[in-house]
């Protein structure tokens, strides 16, 4: 039997959330919680300000341009994080009732379909967003120690200080290294952002499944442990668990993806008119190139995984019919139609994004096609 430990694919998204908020954990002393204070302010709030404030200066276009790459795409992500940290008290309850969930898997079938989807996805998708972003930030620190190297104390980004950085080396060096520690933090509030959705869509559709193979498999195997019907109020049970975390994950993430769908449709268009008509240097080709991958990797796994929870939601209702509900006693049957009448309704498991749009992988086309008609106004006003 596979050993079943889904809570461990949460682990790197635990570890961001003590490094950027450690006071949610425990009573913390007051440095720790300034810490808190001073990430937050410097880090969430100022730095994409001071990108945006930026715009205000009337840079060059291609300055434009750079500035709104990487400050949309940060802008997003600090709102994502502000959105996760309101949602941390759910995000725990929905850990547990993962765990929970996980100790009924109990079949061999069941087993065999954790380990070849559930488990299988889960590994996939976090090995590819650990990839994409460990090159970006390999891109980005190369870049980083090249104008160490050249002692050139230029802004990694157009960006806005109450300061003159430009005349003096000192307030340029400390201007560069606040923008390199801060994409490091955002770095970390990404990779919380990121992993936290699409893995808890992909337990909630594997779930379904598995209490779906549990639900068909009733009646038609002995089982000396219980009856038929005192498993079935089992099962039902189960279903309430399963209920209760699909209300939870559509709290948690309804804000974070409408963010997540607007935020990644503009930066993508951006990205690649930058990359058109600015990008001169190999480097910064790669990096472009590569986070253009990395922000298609924020909104594809989650578009993919809800239309998996939806398409297994509409197999429920024949998991219960492929029962051997037809042998039953009156009361099994009677508890059965009740169950069915009462919770297989579709409309309270979709999951919408900010209440306004359908999460399935029909989101994820739109955004493509939202950023290719920005591109295409983009290069009609240039002329092109």
């Amino acid at each position: 039997m596979v050993i079943i430990d889904s809570l461990s694919f949460y682990r790197p998204f635990w570890i961001c959330m003590r490094l950027l908020v450690p006071t949610f954990f425990k009573d913390c002393p007051r440095t720790v919680q300034l810490y808190v204070v001073l990430l937050n302010i410097l880090v969430t709030l100022w730095f994409p300000l001071h990108m945006l404030l930026h715009l205000l200066l009337r840079p060059s276009a291609a300055d434009f341009m750079k500035n709104l790459t990487i400050s949309l795409t940060c802008l997003a992500c600090s709102l994502k994080h502000v959105a996760h940290l309101y949602h941390l008290p759910q995000i725990v309850e929905i850990e547990s009732l993962i765990g929970q969930l996980d100790t009924f898997i109990a079949s061999d079938q069941e087993h065999r379909y954790y380990q070849d989807h559930v488990y299988c996805h889960a590994r996939r998708f976090t090995r590819c967003l650990y990839v994409s972003f460990g090159m970006v930030y390999a891109v980005f620190l190369f870049g980083v120690f090249a104008q160490i190297i050249g002692r050139k104390w230029e802004l990694i980004y157009p960006a806005y200080f109450p300061f003159d950085f430009e005349n003096n080396s000192y307030l340029g060096a400390v201007a560069m290294g606040y923008q390199v520690m801060s994409l490091i933090v955002e770095g970390f509030q990404g990779l919380g952002n990121d992993t936290y959705t699409p893995l808890t869509l992909c337990f909630l559709a594997g779930h379904v499944h598995l209490w779906s193979i549990r639900m068909s498999q009733l009646g038609h195997f002995e089982d000396e442990t219980a009856t038929d019907h005192q498993r079935l109020l089992e099962y039902i049970e189960q279903h309430k668990l399963l209920v209760r975390f699909h209300r939870l994950v559509r709290r948690t993430i309804s804000e974070v993806q409408l963010v997540q769908l607007g935020g990644c449709g503009a930066t993508l268009c951006i990205i690649v008119s930058y990359m058109l008509f600015f990008v001169g240097d190999t480097i910064s080709l790669v990096y472009y190139l590569v986070f253009f991958g990395v922000v298609c990797m924020q909104l594809f796994p989650s578009c993919y995984f809800a239309s998996e929870v939806a398409e297994e939601v509409e197999r429920l209702a024949y998991a219960i019919f492929s029962s051997r509900w037809y042998d039953q006693s009156r009361d099994h049957r009677f508890d059965l139609l009740v169950f069915t009448q009462l919770t297989m309704g579709n409309r309270g498991w979709v999951i919408m994004a900010g209440g306004l749009i359908e999460l399935n992988l029909n989101a994820f086309f739109a955004t493509l096609k939202m950023a290719y008609s920005l591109f295409a106004v983009v290069v009609r006003a240039r002329g092109i």
